[in-house]
């Protein structure tokens, strides 16, 4: 356990920080699925557009929070995006 005023303050923050990078992963997570999903049960190419952008969003979000390595998110974006491609060229 912590000794000092500082490294109490600083564990507090780490659970604080813990929380809200678990509900962002969570949140990059589900839309994923909700995209994939969406193209499983080939819904119309609007929704999946929106899903996609909000996706993409999300990503981008948690590469900008460090949650993510830069490049993973551009990795997921990239695949996501030639999936509901060619989905949609179908």
């Amino acid at each position: 356990m912590a000794n000092t005023k500082s490294a109490k303050k600083q564990a507090r923050k780490n659970i604080t920080r813990r929380e809200i990078n678990l509900a962002r992963r969570t949140a990059m997570k589900t839309s994923i699925k909700k995209v994939i999903t969406a193209l499983e049960q080939e819904q119309d190419e609007k929704t999946i557009q929106t899903l996609l952008r909000q996706a993409e969003a999300k990503l981008a979000r948690a590469k900008g929070k460090g949650l993510i390595h830069a490049r993973t998110a551009s990795r997921k974006v990239s695949r996501l995006a030639k999936k509901v491609a060619q989905a949609t060229k179908k």
